[in-house]
């Protein structure tokens, strides 16, 4: 007698987010799989963070220094790289977080909640209203000081960070409250990547962006000759990498570029990997090569970013920004400086804690009223408040921006405590927020279960 297949028995319970309706394959499971990951990459982020903080802190604070800023030296030819390790990391590691950032933004714009455009318009709204009131709540404590050009630092949301917050909550914040942080963080992301590419740049070298873009036309035209070699992309992505770093245009730049050109639709349909299997159920001379060769056949049913980006994210989410926030938050804390914080201190801190929830939450209403969106379904303002709240914690990529903004010294210094208070403060205002908001009747036991009655006969 046949044996069912995996799954399938009539006796396992099967719930919404594994059925093989399409939403849950083009929504659901990706969007799971990657809360998940952020939820407990955002934990060892934090636990890099307070490890760079107690040993920039101890007896052995010099050691930090000596670490993060050794000279890394590669000369090929008339190549010359002569950097710190802390720009290396910076410059170099951090455009495989982008990449990844590129990877997401393309998936959520081919397949997830940016493809509904209507959907998208609140969360994007409230983006927009995150990114300019705490820039201008920061350049009213700093305009026309020295710490004038950090205004971009409170502009940004740490996604994995929020998350993380967000999934020790459990139940307390109902599902679509959390896709609406993971699409407005989203947003806020491509937001900073304008921000960072346009206004924390370095004189441009017009030959090299040149250059840059005939890499991009080159990936542009293996993408349409359908080349399959994932060597022949990582070459091109290096040399993308190489023409901007030179350019004078944030190295980073180059991981989004090329993750926004990954394709984000399968090569080979559903019906055409199960032809292929079907053609292989009932054969008995099947061999570990042909095996091998099917797997990689099928492998074409998942679309390019996302096997990428299930690639990726466990490596940028538990190795790269944690060494990031590793290398970027050691900071020396003295009673001086909490307790007669900078401009810029405050600028950083006001513009997190209160520009995020203001403008985010500002916006959002205004939306509303204004009939350019609805609330996602079964949410409260309220509740909505305590999202705007959390998204107050800048963390990741409010220090990259700072590392950009400011020269080593006092500014970035302040810029960082700014930034790690704030981020403190957020998470524990919009937690007791949402804890306060939450409604105990209404379990959030997930989507609907899938329609008990019977598939139509085609």
């Amino acid at each position: 007698m046949d044996q069912p297949s995996i799954g399938t028995s009539p006796d396992l319970p099967r719930t919404w987010i594994d059925s093989d309706r399409p939403l849950a394959r083009a929504v659901g499971r990706p969007v799971q799989q990657f809360m998940g990951i952020e939820a407990s990459g955002g934990i060892v982020l934090v636990a890099a963070a307070v490890v760079a903080m107690v040993w920039a802190n101890s007896p052995w604070q010099a050691s930090y220094v000596t670490v993060f800023h050794t000279h890394l030296n590669v000369d090929l030819g008339s190549f010359h790289y002569n950097e710190t390790l802390v720009h290396f990391i910076n410059d170099g590691l951090m455009a495989l977080f982008f990449f990844v950032v590129g990877l997401e933004i393309k998936r959520e714009w081919v397949a997830g909640e940016l493809r509904d455009r209507r959907a998208a318009i609140l969360p994007a709204v409230a983006a927009l209203g995150g990114m300019i009131v705490p820039a201008l709540i920061y350049l009213a404590f700093n305009a026309g000081g020295a710490g004038a050009d950090g205004w971009g630092i409170p502009m940004a949301t740490d996604i994995a960070f929020a998350l993380g917050v967000v999934a020790l909550l459990g139940s307390r914040v109902p599902s679509p409250l959390k896709i609406f942080l993971l699409t407005l963080a989203i947003v806020d992301d491509i937001g900073a990547i304008i921000v960072i590419a346009v206004f924390y740049t370095d004189d441009f070298a017009g030959r090299w962006l040149l250059g840059a873009g005939l890499v991009i036309l080159a990936v542009m035209a293996a993408r349409r000759a359908k080349v399959r070699y994932h060597v022949v992309y990582v070459v091109l992505g290096a040399a993308l990498w190489f023409c901007i770093l030179e350019s004078g245009v944030h190295a980073t730049i180059a991981g989004v570029i090329m993750g926004l050109l990954t394709p984000a639709i399968a090569t080979l349909s559903d019906d055409d990997a199960q032809i292929v299997v079907d053609e292989l159920e009932d054969r008995d001379d099947l061999t570990a090569a042909d095996v091998h060769r099917v797997s990689i056949l099928i492998s074409e049913a998942v679309p390019l970013t996302e096997r990428l980006e299930h690639l990726l994210h466990p490596w940028t989410s538990y190795l790269i920004v944690p060494v990031f926030a590793l290398a970027n938050a050691g900071i020396v804390v003295t009673s001086h400086g909490l307790t007669n914080p900078s401009s810029i201190t405050l600028g950083v801190i006001v513009g997190l804690v209160v520009g995020k929830t203001v403008g985010v939450s500002l916006f959002s209403w205004l939306a509303v009223k204004l009939r350019l969106g609805v609330l996602p379904e079964g949410v409260r303002f309220i509740q909505l408040v305590g999202i705007a709240m959390l998204a107050g914690i800048g963390f990741t990529v409010s220090l990259f921006v700072s590392s950009l903004a400011f020269d080593f010294g006092s500014e970035l210094r302040d810029a960082k405590i700014g930034i790690l208070l704030a981020s403190m403060v957020a998470a524990i205002a919009g937690s007791v927020m949402l804890i306060l908001t939450a409604d105990p009747d209404a379990a959030d036991d997930g989507p609907p279960p899938p329609d008990p009655s019977p598939p139509a006969v085609p």
